[in-house]
């Protein structure tokens, strides 16, 4: 057995290879993502479509017109793809202009929706503080009569 490996040493490595999960990506299949990961907020806006995403908008309706008995999402996207490499910048550039409005836009809400979440740690302690009700409050106020009543009396 010249150059073989021991089971002690083949073990080792295995051990090393399994270990390696903490920067592994989370999957899709509704699994829970990992631990140090923070899940995803559903009011944050979503970010703006390139250039080629707002062309393929407008393409995916051509197209289903062009061919109503395509029902492959691969046929449309290798089309569009086709398209737009064989397109001139000039014929680009209106989608480009949609693409950079959005883009504009987006940043507008992002910058309201970060203003908002960085008011919103505050805001919460406010709220928890005035969640007491007052007769929660008064309770408290006769706890402490009553302690001093107790303490008159003896």
């Amino acid at each position: 057995m010249k150059g073989g490996k021991s089971k002690g040493e083949s073990k080792k490595a295995e051990t090393k290879l399994a270990v390696n999960k903490k920067g592994a990506p989370a999957t899709k299949g509704g699994k829970k993502p990992a631990k140090g990961k923070e899940p995803k907020d559903p009011n944050k806006p979503k970010r703006p479509p390139s250039a080629f995403f707002v062309f393929m908008e407008d393409f995916r309706k051509q197209f289903k017109k062009e061919n109503p008995d395509n029902k492959a999402v691969s046929a449309v996207g290798k089309a569009a793809g086709a398209k737009w490499k064989s397109m001139t910048e000039a014929e680009k550039a209106p989608y480009a202009a949609k693409a950079e409005k959005r883009k504009a836009e987006y940043e507008k809400s992002m910058k309201s929706y970060n203003k908002k979440q960085a008011e919103g740690p505050a805001a919460v302690e406010e709220e928890e503080e005035s969640e007491k009700s007052e007769s929660e409050v008064h309770d408290e106020n006769d706890d402490e009569e009553e302690s001093e009543e107790e303490d008159d009396d003896e």
